[in-house]
This record gives C-alpha cells, structure tokens and sequence, in this order.
C-alpha cells in the first residue's frame, strides 16, 4: 500500500515521501514491527535532513543515494547496509533520492537473530557488512538495493533469508511478558513491572539489559516519551502540554526527559522540519495502526 505525500517548506527542497509496509509471516510473529519501503524523491540532487525518534533496532538497505547518519557519536557515511542498535536518542540523518527497504527487530527478534548484548550495542549505528553482529544479514543487499528486483521479489527474499538465520532462544516468553508489560505502560515502578512479569528484579534488568538494550526504569521512561512524541506528530497543532503523557508531573519534567532523549528543548524540535518522519509515522498510523516502532504490541 502506498501512503505519504509531503512538500517542503519555505527553506527545503520540494520532496515527496512514499510508504508500503508488508506484514511478517507468522512465523515471525512478535520478531519484528513490519518490513517496510519506502521511496524519497528529492529535487535537483538535493537532500532533506531528520531525526529518527529512539526506537528498537533497525537494519535499512539504500538504492540510490546513501544517508549520512549519526547516533551520538556513531557516525556511517555512504553505505548501503546501515545497522542500529536499540537507541534511546535520535538518529540524525541526511539522505538524498533513495529506496530504502527496513526491518525492525523487536526485542524478542534480536534474541533470534543477535548473537549479542543489546545493552553493548545500545545508541551505535553501523555500517552492517562490518559489524559482526549484522554482517550476517548483507546477503539481503544483494537483491534489496537491486532497483530492478520487484517488491514481490524482495519480500521473499526477506522471508526466505530470516528463516534460515532464525534460532529460537529460551529466555522468549519473559521477553515477551515484559515487551507487552512495557507497551502496556501500567507499570511506574520496575518492582511492579518485575511482579506483573513474573519474576524477580534481578531477572529482569539481566533480560532487560540483553534484549532490550536498556535498564528497565529507562525503557519505562522512554516508552512514556516515546507515547507524548507520537501524539505531537500525529496532531498537528497539537501544544506540547496536550500531548504530554499522563505520568509526567509538569511540563518541567517532560522538557528534562525530551532533552534527554533527544538532546534538544521541545520547542526546538517543533521548529525543525520533518520531511520524512512526518509522513512516515502518519502512513504508518494509518496502515500499521502503530506510528512508532516502539509503541508496537509485540504478537506471539
């Protein structure tokens, strides 16, 4: 399905933004949010520039123009396999006319597909084929930046390569009870978020730190910004202390957290312009019924 038109503002280039987003196969299910593509035409050569919200990780393959992108100080230029980590700050980046297909890995998936410490690897972006941990999947390059290669074809091939490198892990059902727990956001404190799961402290911040990438009080944390953010882009118009999660205290509180997870003041980041995020998250909403990767309910 297509969805996402936008043009630039006063001080950005005319661009136009499609979206299709193709479900998993059920073997997958709770694996990953969606496998997605979308299409960025930019006039004259030129390019436009955004911020990715915190997220799950990602892997993203570029036909045509390659991103310039950072992650704290994790920078790739000019590669057409990027990989990421979980993050829990933005993902600045700059990008040109490109296809992009991308396939996020839900917590439960990076216990399948990983074969490492997700806290290790949190806020770092890569160039994929050089990582270890991502290199396995740049057999997919091949035929994803292959512009002659058709959706149909690509998606296959998506399913076809995931299921040879799946590898089930025995911790999945307490990653998924706490995955659900999290996207729940019932629980304030991680003693009642450990109790709804099941099981001790202990266990998990060791579950936390290894599949989720984060301590369990900051993926708390971050799913309450994360919930406040959406609403911002989803209603435009919308005040900040609209969109403000219910957990926040005051409006202090949530610019000290905003600032936090995206190393800028609220009012800094309602003046820049998102050409992409907007109608990515928009489409996204409106095909997937989640706009952000991380508010997904994981299904299992």
């Amino acid at each position: 399905m297509v969805a996402g038109n936008r043009k630039g503002g006063v001080d950005e280039p005319d661009y136009k933004v499609r979206s299709h987003f193709y479900t998993p196969p059920s073997e997958f299910d709770g694996c990953f949010t969606t496998f997605y593509h979308m299409t960025l035409q930019v006039e004259d050569g030129k390019t436009v520039q955004d911020y990715l919200q915190p997220e799950w990780s990602n892997i993203r393959f570029f036909s045509g123009d390659q991103p310039r992108a950072e992650i704290a100080g994790s920078r790739v230029t000019g590669a057409c396999f990027n990989a990421t980590g979980p993050s829990s700050l933005p993902c600045r980046f700059e990008l040109g006319t490109s296809e992009m297909w991308g396939i996020g890995l839900l917590p439960l998936g990076w216990s399948r597909f990983i074969d490492a410490d997700a806290h290790g690897l949190a806020n770092t972006l890569w160039d994929g084929s050089q990582h270890s941990a991502f290199a396995k999947f740049d057999s997919l390059s091949k035929v994803l930046c292959d512009v002659e290669a058709t959706p149909e074809e690509q998606v296959a091939h998506i399913v076809e390569t995931m299921n040879q490198l799946m590898r089930h892990n025995r911790d999945e059902p307490k990653i998924l009870r706490v995955h659900k727990a999290l996207v729940d956001g019932a629980y304030l404190a991680v003693k009642d978020l450990a109790d709804a799961c099941g099981m001790s402290i202990r266990t998990l911040e060791r579950v936390c730190r290894r599949y989720f990438g984060f301590t369990p009080k900051r993926l708390m944390r971050r799913q309450r910004f994360i919930r406040s953010l959406t609403t911002f882009m989803l209603h435009h118009g919308t005040r900040w202390t609209e969109a403000m999660d219910a957990e926040y205290h005051d409006q202090a509180q949530f610019t000290r957290e905003f600032h936090e997870f995206m190393t800028m003041n609220p009012s800094e980041y309602a003046a820049l312009d998102h050409p992409i995020l907007s109608s990515f998250m928009e489409a996204r909403a409106r095909v997937w019924g989640s706009a952000a990767q991380a508010l997904d309910v994981p299904t299992n």
